[in-house]
């Protein structure tokens, strides 16, 4: 049970961790990044290189989305300009994930105590990169703790039960991943914890590829909620995010072993080969996904006005 308390720590300090690295970014970038997104997301192009840029900034695509969906209700941007945006947090939101590959374990303390020091100047500037490297070390550390604690979890019998249900069945690893993001709303976390299982041998690539293919849909949980009695455009907003998402993962999940293939060509190390596993299938959807916005736009508006009525 100590292993199990120690997860949720970790889970807690990572969550922690994400929320904290964007107060400090978006303390110093966030009104420009509204008025950015407000100014250049005039076509679905432009729209999806703004996503990756505001989303890779942000390290959150649920806070582009809900940056996003806030921006349509206000009417400072209409439905129509929101799908580029999507298709570009997709993209940006793998960031984090490849920045999780990197070994940065014995920055962890010194980059905590350095971002307390900034945090104590008293300007802007300094408070918010102070902010964000105490943000990132907590992120760091609560990564660190999944590859330590993924061996000593997966012995519990219904952790490994668990394990084995998901290499058997990976339609079970995919819910996995879309309810334990829904839970968390977090898919870096849900996919960081997959990481951690793969990086102790606990766990095979392509069950990883299910979470994180799962993990993509549930992470539009957030934008969902966020539109909640928000106007008409903001759920069409939410009702785009939330398909594009899962036929995206509907085309993909029958070519996992492609992915995973893919994916090795450019590293043994299993957890870094999720990594860039997602990179690709976030990559391949957008693209696939971008000439079709405007379809896709007369789509949404076609399913969610009929059911409205």
């Amino acid at each position: 049970m100590r292993e199990l308390l120690y997860f949720i720590i970790y889970l807690a300090i990572f969550l922690a961790g994400m929320a904290i690295l964007r107060i400090g970014l978006f303390n110093v970038s966030g009104d420009k990044l509204k008025r950015f997104l407000k100014r250049v997301t005039h076509t679905p192009v432009r729209g999806f290189f703004v996503g990756i840029i505001i989303t890779g900034i942000l390290q959150s695509s649920s806070a582009v989305m809900v940056m996003t969906i806030g921006l349509v209700s206000t009417g400072s941007l209409n439905f129509t300009q929101t799908i580029g945006i999507i298709l570009g947090t997709n993209i940006g939101s793998t960031f984090t994930t490849e920045f999780m590959t990197i070994p940065l374990e014995r920055w962890t303390v010194p980059g905590a105590v350095f971002g307390a020091i900034l945090w104590l100047v008293p300007h802007i500037l300094a408070k918010s990169a102070g902010t964000s490297l105490i943000g990132l070390s907590c992120v760091i550390a609560a990564i660190n703790g999944f590859k330590k604690l993924a061996e000593p979890i997966s012995s519990f019998d219904s952790v490994q039960h668990l394990l084995t249900s998901m290499e058997s069945n990976l339609f079970i690893a995919l819910f996995t991943g879309m309810a334990v993001t829904a839970i968390i709303h977090s898919s870096s976390a849900m996919t960081g914890i997959a990481m951690g299982f793969l990086a102790a041998g606990e766990m095979s690539v392509p069950a990883g590829i299910a979470i994180m293919l799962g993990s993509n849909i549930g992470t539009c949980v957030t934008a969902y909620m966020a539109s909640l009695g928000a106007g008409k455009e903001a759920r069409f907003t939410s009702y785009a995010h939330i398909w594009l998402n899962l036929i995206g993962v509907a085309i993909f999940f029958p070519f996992i072993s492609s992915l995973e293939k893919l994916a090795a060509l450019f590293t043994v190390q299993k957890d870094v080969q999720l990594a860039h596993a997602s990179v690709i299938f976030n990559i391949l959807s957008s693209l696939i996904a971008l000439p079709f916005t405007e379809k896709f736009t007369k789509f949404i508006m076609f399913i969610h006005n009929r059911k409205s009525k």
